[in-house]
């Protein structure tokens, strides 16, 4: 049996995210985000931290492409889905194509960890892969 690990990190500018959702607003959430995603980002009264949420799901979704061998697949950002444990835990969720890049690719798990300081968010995934 063959067993390994893939990595992905990504790093968003939390400008970038206000400047997305400044010029085109529900129509750039509703084709990134889940209503999950969106309705926890909106629960904070600061529009800074719901930047700083999105940026960091937003680099999530990209950190489980790179893990996933999967950015040049075409695989639409609310496919992968950040959710949120009662405990305050994050995790991944796939769906649709991103489902099935992880099956392909004999993705057995995925590890998250999200975290944004200032004007930049930052999340690494951990693939652990296994193939008979």
């Amino acid at each position: 049996m063959f067993s390994g690990l893939t990595i992905g990190l990504d790093v968003v500018d939390v400008g970038t995210i206000e400047e997305s959702l400044e010029r085109f607003g529900g129509r750039y959430l509703d084709r990134v985000y889940t209503p999950r995603e969106i309705a926890y980002a909106l629960a904070a009264n600061d529009p800074a931290t719901r930047a700083r949420r999105l940026a960091a799901r937003f680099a999530a979704k990209e950190a489980a492409l790179k893990a996933l061998c999967a950015r040049e697949r075409g695989i639409p950002p609310r496919a992968i889905e950040v959710v949120r444990s009662d405990d305050g835990s994050i995790a991944l969720e796939l769906s649709g194509a991103a489902l099935a890049a992880a099956r392909e690719t004999s993705a057995a798990s995925l590890s998250l960890s999200v975290s944004h300081e200032g004007k930049l968010a930052v999340a690494v995934v951990i693939c652990t892969r296994v193939k008979p």
